[in-house]
């Protein structure tokens, strides 16, 4: 008798109300959903966003705007917190997780890196390369080339020289030894 109560129970909770509750049905006009007030969509950043990749084989070692001394500072920057860890500041390859007993990355001095191109480097920061991973999510494709005009400036020092130097940028490197 009582599991005959029991059950009899068990039936009145039974009720169809999870399926008849009301619900959106997707493909139709009053389904669109729209965010909450207030919120903002996130943009990922991936290796085909909107800035321009060299594409033709002539271009591939050419950059999509003129690199400048702002784009060799906010290169600098973003190299510096993205890059360095690694790679170090001075892109030798002997970065802090090397300290720590990971594996080494090749210095950017490297005969096989000195040859390669921005398209290579746009690449490798975008799809990431061995046990570097892909920085695309952290990377905005302005600041991938902004790094890569950067390596290239710290690739050329390592073959400048003093007779390198304009009369301007001999004058302004007296003043910055003066100070």
């Amino acid at each position: 008798m009582m599991t005959v109560l029991a059950f009899g129970l068990l039936l009145a909770g039974c009720r169809r109300d999870m399926q008849d509750q009301p619900k959106l049905k997707p493909y139709v006009a009053d389904a669109q959903r729209f965010p909450p007030e207030g919120t903002f969509p996130h943009k990922k950043h991936d290796a085909t966003s909107a800035a321009p990749m060299p594409g033709t084989k002539q271009d591939e070692d050419a950059f999509p705007f003129p690199v400048t001394e702002d784009v060799l500072k906010r290169g600098q920057e973003r190299y510096n917190i993205s890059c360095s860890p690694c790679h170090s500041r001075d892109g030798d390859g002997e970065g802090l997780i090397v300290k720590r007993g990971f594996r080494r990355p090749p210095s950017l001095f490297d005969d096989r890196l000195m040859k390669e191109t921005v398209a290579h480097f746009y690449d490798v920061i975008s799809n990431g390369n061995g046990a570097m991973p892909s920085y695309a999510d952290q990377i905005t494709p302005q600041d991938r080339y902004n790094i890569i005009a950067y390596i290239r400036a710290l690739q050329l020092s390592q073959h400048a020289s003093i007779a390198d130097l304009t009369p301007e940028q001999l004058q302004k490197l007296k003043e910055v030894r003066e100070k």
